[in-house]
């Protein structure tokens, strides 16, 4: 689930589905990290490291984070929020086609 706050203070919430996250503490991380740091490249994991209670470390490949950070610009602004909405309300409603990528 991602919370997004508008500029507004009005807040919107997006339920995404992806496969369950891989959590290792720093000693197993540290033992293989080629290993993890390999899967979260090649396969869009994300790992938690956890340091103890409360404590840890996210990583993500560096595709995932500029990939969260455009969407995040992309869901800053209330006009980009409206025609996102407006979108995927069409798409639903079946008023979308196909169109072939220039080369």
């Amino acid at each position: 689930m991602i919370q997004i706050k508008l500029a507004n203070d009005e807040k919107r919430t997006y339920f995404c589905t992806k496969n369950v996250m891989m959590a290792v503490n720093l000693t197993e991380f540290r033992r293989n990290i080629k290993k993890y740091l390999d899967e979260v490249v090649d396969n869009f994991e994300t790992l938690i490291i956890n340091r103890g209670k409360d404590n840890g470390v996210v990583i993500i490949s560096l595709k995932e984070y500029n990939s969260l950070e455009a969407t995040q610009h992309e869901m800053s602004s209330e006009a980009n929020m409206k025609a996102l909405d407006k979108s995927i309300q069409q798409f639903k409603e079946g008023k979308s086609f196909e169109k072939d990528l220039l080369e």
